[in-house]
């Protein structure tokens, strides 16, 4: 009987190895509805000169999201929170160009400007609430300085791409918001699951 009881508890504790494991599969593979075969490859289409913030205002909004948001990410993946940018960009629930999607959330007045109260309004300076923005990067307390040359060249093309040709759009099938696989925001069970691409999961309006 003891050895019986032995032979359960040993296939129990392979079962449920088993289970973590086969969940472990599915986690990785169920949330892949998103071919990364969907994603295009990325010759040098911007030749010379790449465009700054005086010269293409909305691109480099957009290259500046795809930058801190997602340039360790693959190709697909920076792809697709581009994509999410210009989604929500067509949404009437969210502003309609592509740096005030970007920049979208509270601010709150620099205390170097508040002291002044005979300032006048245009010359005062505001700053994003800390974790109070829609792209973490932006209000996140770190410096929003360019220091990767290549990842910044290869965002601002996929920027250029994304605005200027419509065959490289719809990647997220209608994406407007997304999260990191390591965290579980409570918006995320309202809406619709896209599916996964890289270490960001994508969803929609239901």
């Amino acid at each position: 009987m003891l050895v019986f009881k032995d032979f359960l508890t040993t296939c129990k504790y392979y079962m449920r190895y088993m289970l973590k494991f086969a969940l472990a599969i599915l986690y990785t593979f169920w949330f892949v509805p998103i071919s990364y075969a969907q994603a295009v490859t990325l010759p040098n289409v911007v030749e010379g000169e790449l465009y700054t913030e005086l010269s293409h205002p909305e691109l480099y909004c957009l290259a500046k999201n795809i930058y801190f948001e997602a340039k360790s990410e693959p190709i697909a993946g920076q792809y697709a929170v581009a994509d999410v940018v210009l989604n929500r960009v067509k949404d009437s629930r969210f502003p309609n160009t592509i740096c005030e999607v970007v920049y979208e959330g509270p601010l709150r007045e620099s205390w170097q400007t508040k002291k002044q109260t005979d300032l006048d309004d245009s010359l005062r300076v505001y700053h994003p609430i800390r974790d109070r923005c829609q792209f973490s990067w932006w209000c996140d307390g770190k410096s929003d300085n360019i220091k990767d040359g290549d990842a910044w060249r290869k965002a601002q093309e996929i920027a250029y791409r994304l605005v200027n040709d419509y065959k490289h759009r719809g990647l997220t099938e209608g994406a407007t918001h997304y999260h990191a696989t390591y965290v579980n925001p409570k918006w995320a069970p309202t809406l619709d699951l896209v599916g996964r691409i890289g270490t960001h999961i994508f969803y929609r309006w239901p």
